[in-house]
């Protein structure tokens, strides 16, 4: 059969390009930019007709940017990335991830590893959150040490501090406080 064609869209937003790839069967990969500094700009544009993957992909990531409340109610694009339909360690680290760690919470590698079912992986954890192919809407960024220091990002550790005070701000408006640590330390 033939393979479904691959998209490209761009979405601009206030860490700088996203570029994001899929085709109708789901999102094969979110790339982050090197963010140097913190850019304003909400716009988005499209370089060719979106699938469906691709308008949720846009859909979810334009909330999180803008009105960060509404992604708790917006659909999770299908992922279409071979790491996530292997049968491993990485990619139940990753699924884990997405399905425990909500937005404004963080976990340290360690306690992701217990999650995952085996509690002596923290490094493993670290090599799955390197490789994480949809970063963002699997929210590596929400993985830090226990010591309390945010550690290493694909995107920068500038972008993950912005990333994980993004949240802890929305959050804020609601209830005073800074990020919430599931499991504890």
């Amino acid at each position: 059969a033939d393979k479904p064609a691959e998209r490209h869209m761009v979405l601009l937003t206030p860490v700088g390009k996203i570029e994001i790839s899929g085709c109708e069967t789901g999102l094969h990969e979110i790339k982050l930019p090197k963010m140097k500094s913190t850019a304003m700009c909400e716009v988005y544009e499209g370089t060719e007709e979106m699938t469906e993957p691709l308008q949720q992909c846009m859909g979810w990531l334009y909330a999180y940017f803008c009105e960060p409340a509404r992604t708790a109610t917006l659909p999770v694009p299908a992922f279409h990335h071979p790491l996530l339909q292997q049968d491993s360690f990485t990619s139940k680290v990753l699924w884990t991830l997405l399905r425990e760690v909500k937005f404004g919470e963080a976990v340290s590698y360690k306690h992701l590893a217990d999650l995952a079912g085996n509690s002596k992986a923290a490094r493993a954890v670290g090599g799955a959150m390197r490789s994480n192919p949809i970063p963002i809407i699997i929210p590596c960024h929400r993985v830090i040490c226990s010591s309390g220091r945010s550690g290493n990002y694909g995107g920068g550790n500038l972008m993950k501090e912005w990333l994980l005070s993004h949240e802890n701000s929305s959050l804020a408006a609601n209830q005073p406080g800074h990020t919430t640590w599931i499991l504890g330390l």
